[in-house]
């Protein structure tokens, strides 16, 4: 085969395998149902192991700095876990102390914050199967435990954290004020909640075009959301429990971590052994993911969405909480009074 033929081979070959994966894309899209629906996807991501394979533990983006720089996919996100402690001050609390990790995926950060900073932590997820491997994936000595729980419900008694955690999991909540006021609910009087989320811009002060709806659409369907909150919304929600003492900080990551949504794709270039692992039926399954992580950059990109960061502090007595919930931007920072 002369090289023409060859290059000619190779394209009509790719574009075969993103036709099939367009295909996948558009006939297995997983609709929020309720949140049976969210642990039966995480449940079978879990399971066949190809988003393990690609993204580690860590089933979130990567931290590449401001201005980015080019990374190793899998050690921004432990960057990213360590920037969360920095940022949400928790560098300064002593070992021993308790965390509770919401949506703790497979533990990755549940195990970085016992390893590195001496913390007790207890993660929670909905679905079975990420218990299952986070437990096996944690090593003995590592104090890190985890159990089903719902983020909605929460199993444990009032002010039983110093520190509750949460990324990237308020997306698949339909109540965000009820998960704002259970994730204070359980933290200690003077504890601290830091949150990272992917958010929506808000649409109170700029409406959504027709194709911003769409995409929006796009990215609620495929991964079992049922909304993005705002930054700005979600810190009032947060205001609004009356749990919250002072001012509920939030910072913009979007451009810290944005390079993590094309890395997303190039993990499977540079990683041809998943190839082999997982065969022709997981190519398919994760070139099904390619059109929403573009759809993601796109999204990020543009400023239709935003990666938010949170941090509040409970009320140490009763009544000595945050007033009204009016925002102001500080540098890249949002403070919610």
């Amino acid at each position: 085969m002369n090289p023409m033929n060859l290059l000619l081979w190779g394209l009509g070959l790719v574009l075969l395998l993103l036709a099939v994966g367009l295909m996948a894309y558009l006939l297995t899209a997983r609709k929020y149902q309720s949140s049976a629906s969210v642990a039966k996807s995480y449940d079978e991501w879990t399971q066949d192991g190809i988003l393990e394979f690609y993204w580690g533990e860590h089933i979130h983006l990567g931290y590449y700095g401001s201005p980015p720089r080019r990374k190793n996919f899998l050690q921004s996100k432990h960057d990213f876990v360590h920037e969360m402690v920095r940022w949400g001050g928790l560098d300064r609390l002593s070992p021993g102390t308790t965390v509770l990790d919401v949506g703790c995926g497979i533990g990755g950060s549940s195990r970085i914050l016992a390893r590195d900073y001496g913390f007790h932590t207890t993660g929670i997820t909905i679905s079975p199967q990420q218990v299952k491997r986070a437990q096996e994936l944690t090593p003995p000595g590592v104090t890190a435990q985890f159990q089903v729980d719902d983020a909605l419900n929460l199993s444990f008694p009032d002010a039983s954290f110093d520190v509750v955690w949460s990324i990237e999991a308020g997306p698949h909540m339909p109540d965000k004020a009820r998960y704002a006021q259970e994730m204070v609910r359980v933290l200690k009087p003077g504890g601290i909640l830091v949150v990272a989320d992917w958010n929506q811009r808000d649409d109170r002060r700029k409406p959504l075009n027709g194709w911003e709806r769409l995409v929006m659409r796009q990215l609620l369907d495929q991964w079992s959301h049922p909304a993005f909150s705002s930054i700005e919304g979600f810190a009032e929600q947060l205001a609004a429990t009356g749990l919250v003492a002072g001012q509920v900080v939030t910072a913009d990551w979007t451009r810290e971590t944005l390079p993590a949504w094309m890395d997303s794709i190039w993990q499977g270039i540079v990683r041809p052994k998943g190839l082999l692992k997982f065969g022709w039926v997981g190519l398919i399954k994760s070139l099904r993911e390619v059109p929403t992580f573009l759809l993601m950059r796109l999204a990020f990109g543009t400023g239709l969405c935003r990666f938010g960061m949170f941090r509040a502090v409970r009320a140490t007595s009763p009544g000595v909480a945050a007033g009204d919930s009016t925002a102001e931007q500080t540098n890249d920072n949002l403070v919610c009074s």
